[in-house]
């Protein structure tokens, strides 16, 4: 019954949308173009969506006028807010429709979000081009193909994940709601003028099983990650010691390849010892269920234990940044652990010093499964472009980012997380073994960046300017 209540809901939220659209349709047509405007459209938090962020700079960069919609929860990059072409849009939250059975509130919020985004979308200046990032795309395919085709512009879609997988991983994925979803993923994305996506896996499947054909952007690091100078790691640790408690009592300022370290003061700035620095160990979430942070808590714990018996291993500062659903679920995991050698906080950083973090890293730790197999976790593009090596637990297309023994290491559980964090931090940090040596290849590495691979794919979509 549930299922069928929620399906009579989207049916009469998709007829309140069609008579909507057909009652603006009747009483205004619009002519093609839009002038080289540009609507990139995120159903979700502009602060979290770096590549979508990429998109409105690179637009903005060859002259578009870009609105960028979506939600404002967490502050965009600098570089967008500073940017005269880039004009930030924003939705209202919907927190308000989080009450009722969550079935209910789910077929609530499609029907709210797809009123509010044809409305959004329809009182904006004629864009030439909508760019959608999916997931989610329910309601937003359906809603910006409308628009689309009210404007006479193209959409192309970004497909970063498929939402039905996403949605598998809270209902299962036999759940009638997810087989919904999926049904209206594959038969809307096919309304699309063009198709990008960031795998060749990806690229691969949404021909072979929905019979769309995209093009693969891989994301790849904007140019503020990189390599962080001393000065600035300084500068990092002192702000980090005014809030979070592995930093509070002194900012830590580490040398990069010494093993030498300042202590110092983070009020007076006093300094206070010289001896061996702890390793920072960075990782970065959306604390959703497709990241199973327990799998690093437990190779912590087996760190700690070597430790404790004697192993020449360096104490470690473990970082982990982000905001989600189930960050205070493994924050109650991380108040029961008692290292004496480990230090673990979960900070939200700035985007402008996010970078600085990745940078000032000796290692980095990726979590993420993917849902569907097909996309590559960002965070880890980042690292590379911080020439950070990375442990990355093992998913199918994971290797077309990560070269196992060359840029970083592939684990499947925590037991194999463990001993890779050992092998890797024996000595350190010496400028020998593995570590070392993965940051070599890194910085050797050279690949178009993120201007010149958007440059050579998304610009010849978009045609010339009228």
């Amino acid at each position: 019954m549930a299922a069928v209540g929620a399906a009579l809901a989207l049916a009469l939220g998709a007829a309140v949308l069609a008579a909507a659209l057909a009652a603006v349709l009747w009483r205004r047509r619009a002519a093609a173009g839009g002038a080289g405007r540009v609507c990139v459209v995120v159903l979700g938090d502009l602060g979290r969506s770096p590549r979508m962020q990429y998109h409105a700079l690179s637009l903005a960069r060859h002259g578009r006028d870009v609105a960028l919609l979506g939600y404002l929860q967490s502050r965009p990059h600098g570089d967008v807010l500073r940017n005269g072409r880039i004009r930030l849009v924003p939705l209202s939250d919907l927190q308000a429709l989080r009450v009722g059975p969550k079935l209910l509130q789910y077929v609530l919020k499609v029907v709210v979000q797809a009123v509010q985004l044809l409305c959004t979308l329809l009182r904006m200046e004629q864009p030439a081009c909508v760019l959608l990032q999916n997931p989610p795309g329910l309601p937003g395919i359906a809603v910006a193909w409308a628009a689309c085709l009210f404007w006479r512009s193209k959409l192309i879609i970004d497909w970063h994940n498929y939402g039905f997988t996403l949605m598998g991983l809270t209902h299962g994925r036999n759940h009638p709601l997810v087989q919904a979803a999926k049904w209206y993923e594959k038969l809307c994305g096919r309304l699309s003028d063009h198709n990008l996506c960031v795998t060749q896996a990806m690229r691969e499947d949404l021909w072979l099983n929905c019979s769309i054909r995209a093009v693969t952007l891989y994301d790849k690091p904007a140019a503020y990650f990189k390599e962080t100078p001393l000065d600035l790691q300084h500068q990092l640790f002192l702000k980090l010691a005014k809030e979070h408690e592995p930093f509070r009592a002194e900012a830590v300022s580490w040398s990069g390849q010494s093993s030498a370290f300042t202590e110092v003061d983070g009020q007076s700035g006093e300094v206070r010892k010289a001896g061996g620095r702890p390793a920072l160990l960075v990782s970065s979430t959306s604390w959703t269920e497709d990241e199973d942070f327990s799998v690093l808590l437990k190779a912590l714990e087996g760190y700690e234990d070597s430790i404790s018996e004697g192993a020449k291993l360096p104490s470690l500062v473990c970082v982990i940044t982000g905001k989600g659903p189930l960050k205070d679920y493994y924050n109650g995991l991380i108040h029961q652990l008692h290292f004496k050698h480990i230090q673990i906080c979960t900070p939200w950083l700035e985007a402008e010093d996010y970078p600085l973090l990745l940078g000032s890293a000796d290692l980095g730790v990726c979590l993420h499964t993917s849902s569907s197999g097909l996309d590559l976790p960002m965070k880890v593009v980042d690292m590379f472009g911080c020439c950070l090596p990375v442990c990355a637990i093992h998913f199918e297309c994971l290797p077309e980012l990560v070269k196992h023994e060359e840029n970083g290491l592939i684990f499947k559980d925590s037991n194999e997380l463990a001993e890779q964090l050992k092998m890797l931090f024996l000595g350190f940090p010496s400028l020998e073994g593995k570590l070392h040596s993965f940051r070599e290849n890194l910085r050797a590495s050279k690949q178009p960046g993120w201007e010149e691979s958007w440059d050579q794919t998304v610009l010849p979509l978009l045609g010339h300017r009228e």
